[in-house]
């Protein structure tokens, strides 16, 4: 999440080239329906079609066509032609949903919490928001709240050394509520700007995760009656349609503020990002399209729906 210079040129090929197979899918596709042919019933149905198997869900895939038939419908139009009136049609989906996260700087600390499924990329996202802070002048804390894998304890004790963080954690197996009470007032102690804390997302145990996150939530809350401040939902966009359950799931359990979506380059179905915005209207905060901290940036509509269906950088 960097400046501007870089941005336009160096973000945009970044992004493209990291939502290749999304958009290898729907442009082949739309030049397979589109190679000399008039828009008509037909041609609207495999388009359709071709869109809901990009993950942008049924809803999306057919109030899209059905915009598209209202001003090209019985015309002759070429695949090009479609990409951008499409580009256009998902970019005013995603408008709405497009913020970044913005902290108060008034309030010390900006407590955010971060949910997700294990193995969604919770604790990297944590260390790319700590990497993209610090850059800012700003102080961050980071609390590892994932106490049920060692590996996840570890892996935010590396990106704490990394990013010149202090990181508050216990053993294997602590109490995930009184590790976060403990940061929030270490935190409110040395007036810290940021505190991230990560947690534990074991889905296959509803009931207990919801306690956990809850007890969390409401420990917080006695040392800053305020926090947290922003609950961040990381949702892995290899899941596909999974992750709008996961959003179900995890607003059922919390009250989600935003989102970051991860691993945009490691499938075909960066399409979810579109039905997600259209069920949910959540914030997306950012979006990642690989390892390094360069390949995670502020969420952008127009950029991320050109990109999504292959149509090169507007001028």
């Amino acid at each position: 999440m960097s400046d501007v210079a870089e941005k336009k040129g160096g973000w945009f090929s970044r992004l493209k080239a990291g939502l290749t197979r999304s958009s290898s899918k729907l442009g082949d596709g739309i030049a397979g329906i589109f190679s000399k042919r008039k828009l008509d019933d037909a041609a609207l149905e495999e388009l359709e079609e071709l869109l809901i198997t990009a993950d942008l869900g049924v809803a999306t895939a057919t109030r899209l066509t059905a915009e598209l038939a209202k001003t090209r419908f019985n015309k002759d139009v070429d695949p090009e032609e479609v990409r951008s009136a499409l580009a256009e049609d998902i970019a005013r989906v995603l408008e709405p949903v497009a913020r970044p996260l913005v902290l108060d700087p008034a309030q010390t600390p900006n407590v955010i919490l971060v949910v997700g499924v294990n193995g969604s990329g919770k604790t990297t996202t944590i260390g790319k928001l700590a990497s993209h802070y610090r850059a800012q002048g700003l102080s961050v804390r980071l609390a590892a709240g994932d106490t049920f894998r060692a590996a996840a304890i570890e892996q935010l004790k590396i990106w704490g050394e990394r990013t010149g963080c202090p990181v508050v954690a216990g053993k294997q197996g602590a109490d995930s509520a009184g590790l976060a009470f403990e940061a929030v007032e270490a935190a409110k102690a040395a007036g810290d700007d940021v505190l991230l804390i990560d947690t534990a997302g074991r889905l296959h145990n509803r009931a207990e995760l919801m306690a956990e996150l809850q007890k969390v939530a409401r420990v917080i809350k006695k040392v800053e009656p305020s926090a947290p401040h922003h609950v961040v939902l990381v949702l892995d966009a290899t899941t596909g349609q999974n992750a709008l359950t996961q959003v179900g799931t995890f607003k059922e359990l919390v009250d989600l503020t935003g989102l970051v979506v991860t691993k945009l380059d490691g499938s075909a179905r960066g399409g979810v990002l579109v039905a997600l915005a259209e069920k949910y209207g959540l914030p997306v905060h950012a979006v990642g399209v690989g390892e390094g901290a360069e390949d995670f940036r502020p969420f952008t509509a127009k950029d991320f729906a050109r990109a999504l269906v292959g149509v090169d950088e507007s001028p």
